[in-house]
C-alpha cells in the first residue's frame, strides 16, 4: 500500500524561487553591511559658540589731536625799479642781401692754376723698373743692369774700404757692417746709415759710400723715382 502525500505539502517544488529570494536578500544585506559608517560622538562634538563673546569685544575710543594752522607766509619785498638813463648809442646792424639784380655787373674771375706737387717716391731696387744705372753699366737688360751695379759697388768699397781699421780698433775674426743708402732721383747718394761692430767702422763705411760717382736715377713708369739700396760689407780681421 503506497503513502499518499498532500500536492500542496512538496516542499521542492518552489525551491529554486525560495533560493532566488535568499540571494536576493542576503546581497541587500551584504551591500548595507559594507556602506554602513559610523561616527565618533567625541569626534564631532563642536561645542556650543558663544556669539556674546564676540559681540562684547571693546573697541578703543581715539582722540583726534588738532594741529594749528601753518603761520601766513610773509609779505613779499616791493620790487625796487631802478630807472637807467639811455646815455649809450647802439648801432644797428644792417645786414645787406648776397642776392644779385640783373642790373649789377658780373665780374669775371681768373683762372686759378693749380701747381703739380711732386712727391718723392720710393721704389725698392728688386721691383723697379729701370734701375739706376752705375757709370759703365749702360748695356744689357735691366736684370745684367742690376748685377753691373752689384758688382761695381763691391769693387769700389773693396778697393776704398779701410780693412786695417778694425784690427787698429781691437776686433778680430769676421767682421759684419750693414749700409742702408738712397739713389736719388738726380743720381746722388743720400740718406746713408751704417751699423757695424764699432763707430769708427760706421764712420768708415759711411765715408766710402758718400764717395760713390753719380749714377742715373731709376725710373718708374717714366719718372725718375728715389731708389732704396742696402749693402752688406764683410770681411776678416787677419790676426
Amino acid at each position: 500500500m503506497e503513502p499518499k502525500k498532500n500536492p500542496k505539502a512538496n516542499v521542492s517544488r518552489n525551491s529554486a524561487l525560495y533560493f532566488a529570494i535568499g540571494l536576493a536578500l542576503m546581497l541587500a544585506l551584504t551591500n548595507f553591511a559594507i556602506n554602513f559608517k559610523t561616527y565618533d560622538k567625541e569626534a564631532i562634538d563642536i561645542g556650543m559658540v558663544s556669539m556674546d563673546e564676540e559681540m562684547d569685544e571693546e573697541i578703543p575710543i581715539t582722540q583726534q589731536l588738532q594741529t594749528p594752522p601753518p603761520p601766513p607766509p610773509p609779505p613779499a619785498a616791493p620790487e625796487v625799479i631802478e630807472v637807467v638813463e639811455d646815455e649809450v648809442e647802439v648801432e644797428e646792424t644792417v645786414i645787406e642781401s648776397t642776392e644779385t639784380s640783373q642790373e649789377e655787373e658780373i665780374v669775371e674771375v681768373e683762372e686759378v692754376q693749380v701747381e703739380e706737387v711732386e712727391e718723392d717716391v720710393e721704389v725698392p731696387f728688386s721691383i723697379i723698373e729701370n734701375v739706376p744705372v752705375f757709370p759703365g753699366c749702360e748695356k744689357g737688360s735691366n736684370a745684367e743692369k742690376k748685377k753691373c751695379m752689384s758688382d761695381k759697388i763691391t769693387k769700389f768699397v773693396s778697393k776704398n774700404f779701410d780693412t786695417d781699421l778694425a784690427g787698429e780698433l781691437g776686433l778680430s775674426g769676421r767682421q759684419r757692417i750693414n749700409v742702408i743708402f738712397k739713389i736719388d732721383k738726380s743720381g746722388n747718394v743720400t740718406g746713408v746709415r751704417a751699423r757695424a761692430p764699432h763707430p769708427k767702422l760706421e764712420q768708415e763705411a759711411a765715408r766710402v759710400i758718400n764717395k760713390l760717382p753719380q749714377m742715373k736715377p731709376g725710373m718708374q713708369r717714366g719718372k725718375a723715382v728715389i731708389v732704396p739700396y742696402s749693402l752688406p760689407i764683410v770681411f776678416q780681421v787677419q790676426d
